[in-house]
């Protein structure tokens, strides 16, 4: 008679973290999280010992708080991308594109609700097309959005003839002067706080977010689980477009007029800030607590090289540096978490 087999039964594993193994990613990005905060904290501590009558000032920091609004609403929408992914190297041309054409002496007649809606429209229709050429035309998102780069920076610059638009509306330059500021808070400051809490919530919270995740992580696998990878990457195009048309908004009441020239830049900017945030380059993994302290880091190192009038070219060498260690670090991270 055969004799059943013996049952075996496995030893548990440690959970990760304990015992030799590696901390849990959830982990890992609380603690990248305090250091961009200690990061935050030593500039600001420098910011304060080498200019403290200015640096520390209530106008300032409303300032720099301010200035990172704009940057901070392209920022979010990037990650979304990056975490997929993806990337939109066209971010800043499309907010100059959407502050010029909402601008127009034409647009300024609707008033305030005119200027708004064909920033927002201008923004969603750029991404748009980004998205159905990646999505839908099968084009690499660094050439499509290249391509986006072009176009929108010379449609910007035939709209304005390469001059600036001055803005008449007052409803519009009146959001950007102190008396509408709520308890001491510039309007802007909390659209940006607005969009950061709907983009985390999106992000974390919703089967949008995780759909996002998947198909940054691993396209082909996320198709075969059911998620419409196409239309997946044509939602988070258009979601940055929005994201600029909101930014080209912000920057039309900050600066009281349209440029073709706004926006240089931002493409860099925002891509810098989410990856020394903790977004993975390659896609797969994104935070927007981690990108919105990268945008207030940079930020604040503007204002402090402004401060101490330190040229622009030591800040972009500065920034540079920083992007290099963030991606470093980065290489390390994956290659633990590989190692695990």
């Amino acid at each position: 008679m055969t004799q059943p087999a013996p049952v075996t039964t496995a030893e548990p594993r440690e959970p990760a973290g304990k015992a030799g193994g590696r901390p849990p990613l959830g982990l890992r990005a609380d603690v990248r999280n305090l250091s961009l905060l200690g990061v935050l904290a030593v500039l600001i501590a420098i910011g304060g010992i080498t200019r403290p009558d200015q640096f520390l000032d209530t106008s300032n920091l409303q300032l720099v708080l301010t200035q990172a609004s704009v940057i901070g609403v392209v920022t979010v929408g990037m990650t979304f991308v990056i975490t997929s992914g993806g990337i939109d190297l066209s971010v800043g041309a499309i907010v100059a594109l959407a502050s010029v054409w909402a601008t127009t002496v034409a647009t300024q007649e609707y008033g305030f609700a005119g200027i708004l809606f064909t920033a927002v429209v201008v923004g969603l229709g750029c991404g748009l097309v980004n998205g159905v050429l990646i999505a839908y035309g099968g084009m690499v998102p660094f050439i499509a959005t290249l391509a986006m780069l072009a176009s929108a920076r010379g449609l910007a610059l035939q709209i304005t003839d390469g001059k600036t638009q001055i803005v008449t509306v007052p409803s519009v330059l009146d959001l950007g002067v102190p008396d509408a500021y709520v308890l001491g808070i510039p309007p802007l400051v909390l659209v940006f706080a607005a969009v950061t809490v709907i983009g985390w919530l999106v992000l974390n919270r919703t089967t949008f977010g995780r759909r996002t995740v998947a198909v940054g992580g691993n396209a082909e696998a996320a198709r075969l689980a059911g998620i419409d990878v196409r239309r997946q990457r044509l939602y988070l195009y258009l979601l940055s477009g929005l994201c600029c048309g909101i930014a080209a908004f912000l920057l039309i009441v900050l600066a009281g007029s349209g440029q073709n020239t706004n926006g240089n830049l931002y493409e860099l900017d925002a891509i810098a800030a989410a990856i020394i945030g903790g977004t993975l380059l390659s896609g797969g993994r994104g935070t927007i607590a981690g990108s919105v302290l990268g945008v207030l880091v940079f930020t604040t190192i503007t204002n402090i090289f402004a401060l101490n009038n330190l040229q622009s070219d030591v800040q972009q060498i500065a920034k540079g540096a920083i992007i290099v260690a963030a991606v470093l670090v980065q290489r390390r991270t994956a290659r633990d978490t590989a190692e695990s």
